[in-house]
């Protein structure tokens, strides 16, 4: 099972596919011969003039010189008569050829001419001397294979020690170089191109196709839709490419149930900080009242002490509780601002004049030193307002060390800021820094929504927070 399981695993892979493609080509390779002669029978034949039927006697030079040298060897103590006689007779058998004869003494006693096309077309051909000398002889035997037109020379009697002379039969050029198969060879070569043709097109379409399922998957993972997820890519063939286009698919569904989840517990989330908020709010308004009621009885000092300390407390919880209402609906998107170009600096003022006598009852030393010369920026004022009132609450809470507050206005990097700043030990060291936490989370979150950028640092020294409008 395991095995067959293997063998399913490659069929369908993409490696295994090519590997069907190289293999098929080196199959076929054996196969492009027979397949050329066939084709090259049934069409290329009807297309080219067969050779003269008096050619085929000659096809064959290594029959040639087997039956001339046989000839030669039956010629063996013959007269001269006869020798003359027989190569009479094998010329008329090949009257296309020249044949003679030369006797022991070097003189030429036979010269049949051939009847058909001359021996060499494109020169003159070497004669045949009527006396041969021995240099002559010698010359013309060991050039007779590579003569124009072709020789077949062989001895009287098939033996150079018989003394009796040689005979030679000279065939035409054409007869020689005539091609029974004129055109094969352009044949196998079509053949052998077409079959590159299809193999490079088989190629290309198969790394085409590949290329084009893979494109398809990248589409899918760089445009997503409206959740900002991948879209799911339609399933294609089981190999390597589909595999991976399943795995996406598994991925994108199990992001959006994750991000179904998300949303649902988020939801719940806010639905029961709201709630929370709201039922939390009514009995803190009922303590603090009763407590302000025993703020009038006569209590000892310590007991005047607790009371003050309680109320704090319950103003600081519902000062927590107002800060995740508001965290909670700016969060949600379901609170709209109504931005408008206004005048940051004159609300600044107005909320550090609104601040300045808690500052004072505190023993805080406030610094303002705002210019003269107005700061439009696009904002929404009740939230603006929210923004300083978050920012000067951190200070009275957490900065109660450094007893200072500092509001002013600077250039820096060409751009006009807003700093808030106090001497406090740094929200590092507040025990309050979870409620701090939360405020600034709504300054960053209002600031945002407002296309404004701030920054914060808080150290051993004190803070500093810096506001400035977002480059375009």
């Amino acid at each position: 099972m395991r095995g067959a399981g293997r063998f399913q695993h490659l069929h369908r892979s993409l490696l295994f596919r090519y590997l069907l493609i190289l293999l098929a080509a080196l199959l076929f390779i054996p196969v492009i011969v027979p397949l050329t002669i066939m084709l090259y029978t049934l069409f290329g034949g009807l297309t080219h003039d067969a050779p003269p039927k008096e050619y085929a006697a000659y096809s064959n030079v290594g029959k040639l010189e087997i039956m001339w040298h046989e000839e030669a060897r039956k010629l063996l103590n013959q007269p001269p008569e006869e020798i003359t006689r027989r190569l009479r007779v094998l010329s008329e058998t090949y009257h296309l050829a020249r044949i003679f004869w030369v006797d022991n003494g070097g003189s030429t006693r036979l010269i049949t001419e051939p009847s058909g096309p001359p021996l060499l077309e494109d020169g003159p051909v070497r004669p045949i001397p009527a006396d041969w000398t021995a240099a002559e002889a010698i010359v013309f035997m060991k050039d007779s294979a590579v003569l124009k037109p072709l020789a077949i020379v062989a001895f009287i009697g098939d033996q150079a020690e018989a003394g009796e002379g040689f005979m030679v039969m000279q065939i035409p050029e054409e007869v020689k170089n005539v091609k029974y198969a004129a055109g094969l060879d352009k044949w196998y070569s079509i053949m052998l191109l077409v079959f590159l043709i299809v193999f490079v097109v088989s190629s290309w379409l198969f790394f085409i196709m590949i290329r084009r399922r893979l494109l398809r998957l990248q589409t899918a993972m760089v445009f997503t839709g409206h959740e900002g997820l991948p879209q799911v890519v339609p399933p294609g063939k089981p190999d390597e490419i589909g595999r991976l286009e399943e795995a996406f698919n598994t991925m994108v569904t199990e992001l959006k149930a994750s991000l179904a989840r998300v949303a649902e517990e988020e939801a719940l989330r806010k639905r029961l900080v709201a709630d929370l908020s709201h039922d939390l709010r009514t009995p803190l308004t009922v303590i603090r009242s009763h407590l302000h009621v025993l703020g009038k009885e006569a209590l000892s000092p310590r007991g005047q002490s607790s009371l003050e300390l309680m109320d704090q407390r319950i103003e600081s919880l519902g000062i927590l509780i107002e800060n995740l209402l508001s965290y909670n609906l700016l969060s949600s998107g379901r609170t709209l601002l109504n931005l408008e170009q206004r005048d940051v600096l004159r609300l600044l003022r107005e909320s550090a004049a609104a601040w300045y006598p808690v500052w004072e009852k505190e023993g805080f030393e406030a610094e303002i030193d705002l210019e003269g010369a107005p700061l439009y920026w696009n904002i929404d004022d009740s939230w603006f307002r929210r923004v300083m009132d978050n920012l000067f609450q951190n200070i009275l809470r957490h900065a109660r060390s450094g007893l200072y507050v500092g509001v002013f206005t600077e250039v820096r990097d060409g751009n006009r800021v807003i700093i808030i700043s106090d001497h406090g030990g740094g929200l590092e060291k507040s025990s309050d820094s979870a409620g701090a936490g939360l405020g600034l989370s709504i300054v960053d979150l209002l600031l945002k929504r407002m296309e404004l950028e701030w920054s914060m640092e808080s150290t051993g020294q004190g803070t500093e927070v810096v506001i400035w409008k977002r480059s375009l």
